[in-house]
């Protein structure tokens, strides 16, 4: 079990030139609580465990730190862990359930939390968010479960418990979970006036516009770069039965239109599928979004949450600086992360 938190969150700030804010050290404090409440092997600890908060759920604007406090907090854990994407974690549960549908929907529910804590003692979810009335539906049960048989989350979000799926189809079937999170949770929030993915030292380079002959030159020039030495092939995707080409692939270096990847029915599953195949992505011709392409605005910001989870670089071209990007009404407080994520996913080196 990991000990003194505090002092090595700050070795650590030290060793990566990160400002040491007190705010994030107050969240340190907290998730030492957690820690010495959840993980202390004990005897005399056990009968405490069965009423403590078995989640730590923190929740801020994008670009306050949080993922980089719980990917430190996760790092100095020894438990049996996995990080996981919640579009992943839930397509691997409707998998499961699909694989198991002669077992009936609570015990499957059953099956697929036993299995988990066959191989888990702690599951991390960073930028918690529910957008699908199918989960919806799905997680008051499923997480019931999972706190019936003592695993712990811990979980970033932009938004409180209260408020996840807020204006959601049928967000009644949703409340169940809210409850469930709210009585097995710590909730945090972190509040910090500044972004730190948009710092000074975190220059965009891969973040080409306006869309003009200049800036196609220049990501047609930073294509050929990229992929010298590399040989285009055929490459085809077959995902539950269907097939998906990505028509402009040099072994790993994938580069689509937005088109490609938002104006079609594809979702997390396919996304997923289309990282496993590139180790660097090129995503040409990202329009504005209003109310009329929140469709394809909501395939974006999926897909970024996607690349993003697996740490993948990628380069952008679009008609307008980042900060000029305006959003439909609906999906305007998460297309805040997306934004911020752009700016680190064309930032961060490549080699």
């Amino acid at each position: 079990m990991a000990k003194n938190l505090e002092g090595k969150f700050k070795l650590y700030c030290n060793s990566e030139n990160l400002e040491i804010n007190q705010n994030q050290i107050i969240v340190i404090k907290k998730l030492q609580d957690y820690l010495n409440e959840n993980f202390k092997k004990s005897f005399f600890n056990f009968f405490s465990k069965q009423d403590s908060k078995k989640a730590f759920y923190i929740f801020g604007d994008v670009g306050v730190g949080k993922t980089m406090i719980l990917d430190f907090f996760y790092n100095s854990l020894n438990e049996k862990k996995k990080r996981n994407h919640f579009n992943e974690f839930m397509l691997n549960f409707h998998n499961f359930a699909h694989d198991n549908k002669d077992k009936g929907d609570e015990n499957i529910i059953d099956l697929f939390v036993k299995n988990l804590k066959s191989k888990f003692s702690l599951i991390y979810f960073d930028e918690f968010q529910v957008t699908n009335i199918v989960d919806a539906m799905i997680l008051g049960r499923l997480f019931q479960k999972i706190f019936d048989e003592n695993l712990k989350i811990i979980v970033t979000s932009n938004t409180k418990i209260s408020e996840l799926y807020k204006d959601g189809l049928q967000r009644d079937q949703f409340k169940p979970f809210v409850r469930i999170m709210e009585k097995n949770s710590i909730e945090h929030e972190l509040i910090i006036s500044d972004d730190y993915r948009k710092t000074s030292e975190n220059k965009l380079q891969r973040y080409f516009f306006p869309l003009n002959q200049e800036t196609n030159f220049r990501i047609n020039k930073f294509f050929r770069i990229i992929t010298r030495n590399k040989k285009k092939i055929n490459k085809t995707l077959n995902i539950k039965g269907r097939d998906f080409e990505i028509k402009n692939y040099y072994e790993g270096i994938s580069r689509f239109d937005f088109k490609d990847l938002c104006d079609q029915n594809l979702g997390a599953e396919d996304y997923l599928e289309i990282t496993k195949a590139s180790e660097f992505i090129v995503i040409e011709n990202v329009p504005q979004f209003n109310d009329i392409n929140s469709n394809q605005q909501h395939r974006f910001i999926t897909l970024l949450d996607v690349i993003y989870d697996k740490d993948i670089p990628i380069a952008v071209t679009a008609n307008q600086n980042l900060s000029q990007f305006t959003s439909s009404q609906s999906l305007e407080s998460q297309f805040k992360r997306t934004i911020s994520r752009l700016h680190e996913l064309t930032s961060i080196s490549y080699k």
